[in-house]
């Protein structure tokens, strides 16, 4: 049996939650930036990918010159799948978010949850045991109260099937970046999505060229940083924590954005949403705590 079956000791258990938290923090604080630099004047999703991406590399640089290795981006095939799928994901979601809206193209999104629990069972031997099980159907019902996410959308269409697709190709990325870290610094893996995303974003920036304000551009700068910090603390989480554990800490995202959009933009939660976010907490705590 593979390794990534056995389970992790409780110092490194609690290190993984740890840096989980952290990284959804992160990716918290990236998501509520974009949406303030939106209110603040309209930039095309290319550029904010690019810069997103660009600001990965920098901090990559900037933290771990010795231990990244370049190379190997070009030279490993499992690398440079990671980056082909991670940025090609990050397309795919932004435009599901476009034709379904946020709440469907999100739920649909973070089914990878699930996919991506079953798939390491099979592929690297991972247990998938009762308690996993009720946290991550507690989490998806709480999730899907949350956004509403079928309660005012469109047909289902080819865009649903698209959403399912990026579901399947996030669940890949993570069982990846799992059998990744037998071989790979937390670093290069890292790399591997901001340079493969950076060649698939690149050419459309250049093609919609814009002019944007200094106020934006530190806000984008920001964003990427919060990004890049929330990447490597989940990519790095992943050494410790089994691709359904470290998932499901992902799903307290979406909660931390519902909070910030009631603290910073006077969004109101009605009892639907209160309820959807108490099932994602509570799934996600139940699972972390059952060891």
């Amino acid at each position: 049996m593979s390794s990534h079956a056995q389970p992790a000791a409780p110092a490194h258990h609690a290190r993984g939650v740890t840096l989980m938290l952290a990284s959804t923090a992160c990716f918290t604080a990236n998501v509520l930036l974009i949406r303030a630099l939106g209110q603040m004047e309209s930039v095309n999703v290319w550029l904010v990918s690019c810069v997103r991406f660009a600001a990965g590399m920098v901090v990559v640089l900037a933290l771990y010159r010795r231990e990244f290795r370049f190379t190997r981006l070009f030279t490993q095939r499992r690398l440079a799948l990671r980056g082909l799928v991670g940025g090609a994901s990050v397309y795919g979601y932004y435009l599901t978010v476009v034709e379904l809206g946020a709440g469907r193209a999100t739920f649909i999104n973070n089914t990878y949850v699930i996919i991506g629990a079953l798939l390491a069972v099979w592929i690297l031997g991972e247990r998938f045991g009762t308690a996993l099980a009720i946290g991550g159907v507690a989490a998806l019902a709480g999730l899907a109260l949350l956004t509403n996410a079928f309660g005012a959308g469109t047909p289902v269409n080819v865009y649903d099937l698209l959403g399912i697709a990026m579901a399947f190709a996030s669940a890949y990325v993570v069982i990846t970046i799992r059998q990744l870290h037998a071989t790979e610094h937390t670093s290069t893996i890292f790399a591997a999505q901001c340079i493969y995303g950076l060649l698939i974003c690149g050419a459309p920036a250049l093609l919609t060229p814009q002019t944007v304000s200094l106020p934006a551009t530190a806000m984008m700068i920001g964003a990427g940083v919060c990004a890049a910090l929330g990447q490597i603390s989940m990519t790095h989480g992943f050494r410790e924590l089994s691709v359904a554990e470290g998932s499901l800490l992902q799903m307290l995202v979406p909660l931390g954005i519902a909070i910030g959009g009631a603290t910073f933009f006077a969004e109101r939660f009605t009892p639907q949403e209160i309820v959807g976010a108490a099932l994602i907490l509570g799934g996600t705590v139940f699972t972390a705590l059952r060891r």
